[in-house]
C-alpha cells in the first residue's frame, strides 16, 4: 500500500539493503516501498530483487521524464557577474589524473547513423559558428554553479554531418574512459553545446579540454568532458554512471 507522501521512495529497511550511496540518492523522491513492489512485480527480500526494483523505477523515471522535457523550454541564463569563481573541478579522479590531450593529435571520431564520418580535427571544429551562454551546471551530489561555456550548438554540428535525426540516442567517448548517451530531442536543444571555450578562453583541461557537451537541461553526469568519439544509434548506449544505478535520461 503507497504511503501518503507519493515522492518518498524507500524506507530504513529498504535503504540498507542498497550498496550504493549514490542509488539512494536517485530514488530518495519516487515511490515508497510498497509503490517500489508494486511497480516492479517483485517482493523486495534480498538485495537482487531490490537491485531490480530500483531498475524499474529507474526506467519508469526515465520515460516520465522524457515525457515531460519540452524542447521548446530554455534553462534560464544569467550574467557574467553571477558567474561562480573560480568554477568547482568535479569527476571521479582526482586533479593528478586529468588526461592530457595533444591538439595536435586529436580527432574527433565520428560513426553511426550519420553521413559524414571523418575525424575532425580542432581546427575544423574551431572554425564552425560559434555561440556562447552563462548557464547554470547542477550536480547530483547537491551544488550547482554559473559559468559561460562556448562553442556550436550541438544541433548545428549535427546537421552538419548530416546525422540521422530521427534515430533515437547520441553516444559520446571521452579521453578519461568517461562515457554517456542523451536523447536526440535534447541533442537538438538550443541550449546543448559542444564547447570548445570557457569564460572566452580555451577551455581548461580540468573543465574537458579540448571538448565537451554542455547542457544546462541536464544533471552534471550528463555533461561529459574530453570527448573523443561521437556516435548515432537507435540502441541506447548507457553510460559510466547510468549502468551503476543512475537514472539515463538525467533531467534537471
Amino acid at each position: 500500500m503507497l504511503k501518503p507522501k507519493k515522492i518518498q521512495l524507500l524506507d530504513d529497511t529498504a535503504l540498507k539493503q542498497l550498496p550504493m550511496p549514490s542509488r539512494r540518492l536517485f530514488m530518495q523522491r519516487a515511490l515508497s516501498l510498497g509503490g517500489l513492489s508494486l511497480l516492479s512485480g517483485c517482493a523486495l527480500s534480498d538485495e537482487e530483487s531490490v537491485e531490480h526494483a530500483l531498475m524499474k523505477v529507474s526506467q519508469f523515471n526515465d520515460r516520465v521524464q522524457a515525457w515531460l522535457f519540452d524542447p521548446e523550454r530554455m534553462a534560464p541564463t544569467y550574467a557574467e557577474a553571477m558567474m561562480t569563481r573560480p568554477f568547482p573541478f568535479n569527476a571521479y579522479y582526482g586533479r593528478e589524473d586529468i588526461p592530457e590531450v595533444d591538439a595536435e593529435e586529436y580527432r574527433l571520431e565520428i560513426s553511426g547513423l550519420v553521413a559524414d564520418k571523418h575525424a575532425w580535427t580542432l581546427e575544423e571544429l574551431y572554425k564552425l559558428p560559434q555561440t556562447s551562454q552563462v548557464t547554470r551546471l547542477i550536480c547530483v551530489e547537491g551544488w550547482s554553479a554559473i559559468g559561460k561555456w562556448g562553442g556550436v550548438t550541438f544541433s548545428t554540428f549535427l546537421k552538419h554531418i548530416g546525422a540521422d535525426l530521427s534515430a533515437k540516442y547520441v553516444g559520446f567517448k571521452c579521453e578519461d574512459d568517461y562515457f554517456t548517451s542523451i536523447d536526440m530531442a535534447t541533442a537538438l536543444h538550443a541550449q546543448t553545446l559542444l564547447a570548445f571555450t570557457y569564460d572566452g578562453q580555451t577551455l581548461p583541461p580540468e573543465y574537458g579540454y579540448p571538448l565537451r557537451l554542455r547542457m544546462p537541461t541536464k544533471l552534471g553526469y550528463k555533461n561529459p568532458k574530453h570527448i573523443t568519439a561521437i556516435f548515432v544509434s537507435n540502441t541506447n548506449p548507457g553510460g559510466y554512471w547510468e549502468d551503476q544505478g543512475y537514472n539515463w535520461f538525467g533531467g534537471c
